[in-house]
């Protein structure tokens, strides 16, 4: 795990890691830093068996903004600084489609806690987790049009599948301000609380998350990611090989020993 990150507060509860993007100045924009350090920091939690679940959200009132589009003071560096040519553009865009990339697929079981404002890549910071916590009232917007841009960062291939498609083009032609209420009745948030619950409940669905079977947890998740651009064969194939890799971990003996003995399983994520 990273140690002293500049743009992240990372805490560990249990087997639950708390990452919470921490650029307030900045309304949590993403610059090059923070992209660098997300990407470890997802790259580490899948790697650390101690870590069964994790949330990601944002400090202060914002959840994330995106992308930082500002010049940075001193020798700090925006996130999308400005390109010369139409390459330096395709090439500005692949750490963070690398970044999006990774983050859908994570095996560790994520969950977003959406405290405040988000727009543009943030969207995807916030849907691509397993489960959704969003605070009453936030301010979504998907905010690529109203800067002349395109959606990118792998926007175009995640978003799709994770909101309706009419629901989509409505938040990225129109751009228009919308709250965490109509993206739950969009069906893309697990929880709408109010602002001081936020932190409580996804908390506490992270827990009942680390508690859980962790490696049939992150492979039941996997697949379901992989049936989105999968065929059905492929998929039967997939579900028969990893039905007999789980078969052999302790958590199934623990499940099925349980079942028989009329008591909750105890899980230990092996």
């Amino acid at each position: 795990m990273i140690e002293n990150p500049e743009t992240l507060i990372l805490e560990r509860d249990g087997a639950v890691l708390w990452v919470r993007l921490n650029r307030p100045e900045a309304r949590n924009g993403i610059n090059m830093v923070m992209r660098e350090e997300l990407q470890q920091t997802f790259e580490a939690v899948d790697d650390d068996a101690e870590i069964r679940a994790m949330v990601l959200t944002g400090q202060d009132r914002t959840f994330c903004t995106g992308g930082d589009l500002m010049p940075a003071a001193g020798n700090g560096k925006s996130a999308m600084t400005q390109p010369t040519s139409q390459m330096d553009y395709r090439r500005a865009v692949r750490p963070f489609q690398e970044l999006t990339k990774t983050y859908w697929q994570m095996s560790t079981p994520v969950v977003s806690a959406v405290n405040g404002t988000t727009a543009g890549m943030g969207w995807m910071l916030a849907l691509l987790a397993d489960l959704v916590v969003a605070a009453e009232g936030a301010r979504w917007t998907h905010v690529f049009a109203r800067r002349g841009m395109v959606p990118h960062a792998g926007d175009p291939f995640f978003l799709p599948r994770v909101v309706p498609f009419h629901r989509l083009n409505e938040a990225m032609l129109l751009s228009d301000t919308l709250t965490s209420e109509t993206i739950a009745e969009w069906g893309c948030v697990n929880r709408l609380v109010p602002a001081d619950q936020v932190d409580a409940t996804a908390g506490a669905l992270a827990q009942q998350l680390a508690a859980g079977p962790t490696r049939s947890l992150g492979i039941s998740k996997q697949m379901y990611r992989r049936s989105l651009t999968n065929n059905m064969e492929t998929m039967f194939y997939e579900e028969a090989d990893a039905t007999a890799l789980v078969t052999q971990t302790t958590d199934r003996y623990e499940g099925v020993k349980s079942l028989m003995e009329n008591r909750p399983p105890e899980f230990t994520g092996n």
